[in-house]
Order: C-alpha cells, then sequence, then structure tokens
C-alpha cells in the first residue's frame, strides 16, 4: 500500500470509529466558539476528567465573552483555582477583552486574528478554527505528533521545531474535504485514548492494520522525544502564623507580585532555604535553624512571629521548579515586648543564610531574597517605638505591606477562603489548619 493509500486509509477509519465511540463532554454539546476556546485553554497540560467540573462551573460564572472580560481577575483566579498554570487565566481573560475591543465581542474567524490572541499558540488556534468553525486547519499537539510518529514511522525528534511544522502539513493532508472538525476531534480523541504514551492499545485501534509503527514494532519507542531538563529544587521554609488578639483566629497570607511566578495570587508566607549545591537537591534544615530563620524572615517584613515547631511536609511540583516545603506553626507576637528576642535568635540564622547565598549569587541570581537585610532591624516610629508593616489599613481585614518585600499581607480567616484565589498547595495547608490539623504542633 502507498503513502496515499495509507493516509485515506487513516482518515477514513479514524473518522468512522469516532463518531461511534467519541466521549460526551460538555464543550462538545454547543457549537460555542468560546465554549471551544476555553475547554481548549483549560485542556493544555490537563486531565480532561479533571477538567470537566472546571470547564462547568466557569462557563457557569462566565458564560460570554464579555462576562469574562469584566469579571474581576480575582474571581477569574478563584474559578481557576487548583487548575494550575494560572497564567492561562489571565491570558484568557486578556484575550476576552481583546475579542471585546478589537471584534465586537465575537470570536474571529480569520487565522492571523485568532493567532493574536493573548496566550494563543499554533495548537489552539487550529482547534479555534477547525472545531468552531469547521475550517481546514491542523491542530498539533503532544497527543496528535505521537499518533502520526507512530502510524507513519517518523523518527524526527517531535521537540524540534521543524519537526513541528512536518507534523502539522502532515495533519493538514489528513483532514477530509467539509470534516475539520470532527477529524481534529478524532485524532486527539485517539492519542487520549488508545495511542496513549506508555502502552498503547493497539488491538483496539481503528487504523491500526496500517500503522507502520506497529508493523515495524516501534510502538513503544516512538515518538522520539529529547528528554526536558529536570525541574530546579528548592528547599523552602512556610510560615503558618496564628493570630493572637485581634487576629485570634486568623492566619497570615501574602499576596505574590504583580508578574511572575502565580502572579497575584495568595500564599503562606515562606522563604528560600540555604541554596542547594549544583545540580543537587537541598536536603531538609533542622528544625531549630530552620525556625530561626523563618522567624527573622518574617521580622525582616514587620512581624512578630515565634515558630511553635514542624507542621508537616509538603511538596509543589512546577513544570521547572519543584518546591519541598517544611512548614512550621507559628503564633503572632507582641512587637514591643517579645520581638528582640525573636529577632536576636533569628538574626545569626539569617547572617549565616545571606552569606550562603552571596557565595552562590551567579547560580541564584534570578531568584530574589525573599528578605531585605536593610530592613532586619525593623524602623521607628516618632515615639522611637518599633513600626508594625501596615502601609494601607483596612479595619475588617488589616491589609498590610511588607517592610522588606513590599507585597501585600493579610490576617485571614476560613471565611475568606471562597473569596481569595490561592495555589493548590497553599489552600491545601491552610484548610487544614482551619480544620484542626495542626493543633498539636509544640515547640
Amino acid at each position: 500500500m502507498g503513502l496515499l493509500e495509507q493516509k485515506r486509509h487513516f482518515s477514513v477509519n479514524l473518522l468512522d470509529w469516532y463518531m461511534v465511540n467519541r466521549r460526551d463532554l460538555p464543550w462538545r454539546r454547543h457549537n460555542n466558539p468560546y465554549f471551544t476556546w476555553v475547554s481548549e485553554i483549560m485542556l493544555q497540560q490537563t486531565r480532561v476528567d479533571t477538567v470537566i467540573p472546571y470547564f462547568n462551573r466557569f462557563i457557569g460564572n462566565f458564560p460570554t465573552v464579555q462576562a469574562l472580560a469584566e469579571a474581576p481577575e480575582e474571581e477569574v483566579l478563584k474559578n481557576w483555582e487548583g487548575l494550575g498554570y494560572y497564567s492561562r487565566a489571565r491570558n484568557l481573560q486578556a484575550a476576552a477583552r481583546q475579542v471585546m475591543e478589537l471584534h465586537g465581542g465575537e470570536m474571529p474567524q480569520d487565522k492571523q486574528a485568532v493567532f493574536a490572541l493573548k496566550g494563543v499558540g499554533p495548537y489552539t488556534a487550529g482547534a479555534i478554527l477547525s472545531i468552531a468553525f469547521n475550517q481546514p486547519q491542523p491542530a498539533v499537539d503532544g497527543n496528535v505528533m505521537r499518533v502520526l510518529s507512530r502510524y507513519f514511522l517518523i523518527d524526527e525528534d517531535i521537540m524540534k521545531g521543524s519537526t513541528r511544522v512536518l507534523m502539522e502539513e502532515l495533519a493538514g493532508e489528513l483532514i477530509p474535504e467539509g470534516r475539520a472538525r470532527d477529524f481534529n476531534q478524532a485524532l486527539m480523541e485517539l492519542g487520549a485514548l488508545v495511542c496513549t504514551p506508555k502502552a498503547p492499545h493497539c488491538l483496539t485501534c481503528p487504523v491500526m492494520e496500517q500503522c507502520s509503527g506497529r508493523i515495524a514494532g516501534r510502538e513503544l519507542t516512538l515518538p522520539v522525544k529529547t528528554k526536558a531538563k529536570p525541574p530546579r529544587p528548592e528547599q523552602r521554609l512556610v510560615a503558618i502564623v496564628e493570630g493572637r488578639g485581634a487576629h485570634r483566629g486568623r492566619v497570615l497570607v501574602r499576596q505574590r507580585p504583580a508578574t511572575g511566578l502565580l502572579a497575584r495570587m495568595w500564599e503562606l508566607p515562606h522563604v528560600l532555604a540555604a541554596p542547594a549545591a549544583a545540580g543537587k537537591a537541598a536536603g531538609p534544615l533542622a528544625d531549630e535553624p530552620a525556625m530561626a530563620l523563618l522567624a527573622g524572615s518574617l521580622w525582616a517584613e514587620g512581624f512578630a512571629a515565634r515558630p511553635e515547631g514542624l507542621a508537616t511536609h509538603a511538596e509543589h511540583v512546577f513544570s521547572h521548579i519543584v518546591w519541598s516545603l517544611q512548614v512550621y506553626k507559628c503564633t503572632e507576637q507582641d512587637q514591643s515586648n517579645e520581638l528582640p528576642l525573636i529577632a536576636a535568635e533569628a538574626r545569626a540564622a539569617y547572617d549565616a543564610q545571606a552569606a550562603a547565598k552571596e557565595t552562590t549569587a551567579p547560580a541564584q541570581a534570578s531568584e530574589p531574597s525573599m528578605i531585605d537585610e536593610a530592613n532586619i532591624s525593623g524602623s521607628l516610629d516618632e515615639q522611637g517605638e518599633p513600626l508594625s508593616a501596615i502601609a494601607a489599613s483596612d479595619p475588617a481585614h488589616d491589609v498590610m505591606s511588607g517592610k522588606g518585600d513590599g507585597l501585600i499581607y493579610r490576617w485571614i480567616g476560613p471565611e475568606d477562603m471562597d473569596k481569595m484565589a490561592f495555589p493548590n498547595i497553599f489552600l491545601k495547608l491552610i484548610s487544614s489548619y482551619f480544620a484542626g490539623a495542626y493543633d498539636d504542633v509544640s515547640e
């Protein structure tokens, strides 16, 4: 069988299989370009089963492009909470505003206009144009490249740009006239359900008879893919600061910077421990120096808190970083009476960390210190008393600005958890605290 016949066999049999076996997914029930767009953004790096409840909730709260464009960002992030890769949500909202401003709220059908939307790359543009508008545009992601690599026995590294171009050209040639919507979804479905990465179900594959990779016994070695650089390990110390007095029943949280990793999301205060040697993971710090360092980092921001003991260990995995977290329960202290002792205990640990960072500065240049040494001793008010970190005060929530990092801090109770967006790891830790999981922690 020649290449043309092999291509025809693939397209015909794949479509026949899809029409019988396609999954009933909420974004497939309506030919709505906005629904298609939202689903494709959510499905990036995320499993279908995980996405379904998020999609339903998101569409329920933001049913149109206009609703998404006009929503407060924090509300959008709260609806995205737990899906990860939060820049997707910000880009989606920014693109919704582009659609409102440039296209009158209607999803554009021109390839260049779709590609110009923030957060939309070649795959997403192809998926939107083909699924929403039935345009014969290829939509090539990792699943599709795996299927095509195996079926056509392609040995090119799929991590290379030139291979992606080859795959896009090939996928475009396979689309039957007038069937782009169904064909691209069928191709995605085959990669998700049958031609899986580690254990392809060749015996149930609708195109197995002409799969060159299977015939050559290469189905388990294809596609060729250069291994990605392993994520950088980081050891971080996290503070669950339990409030006293006016803050009783609350914990201290802070908002991340407006740009960069997890931008503008809320988190527990944390600090990078002493840097690891190049290429090696940093081991856990002993509790005594870890607690002293954590107290010093909080004092640098203007907060007096005494660590009481280790609450738990946790891990949070990003695409390029792995955070290993030592989480300590801390208690808010009276600044005027108890802070000097805490600061004295923390100073030595802080100086040791600062010296360690200085010796490894070239390797750690991209990681700003979480502690501002110039502020470690605090500032004084007109009466000569230590200033708290309060720069702008909200009586209801004690909104504050850190003296060293300039980030926004606030005390929150359980009732605030439904209003603020947290990365999943901090959502779990704070929820566990309010559920009493760390009540028995003591020094």
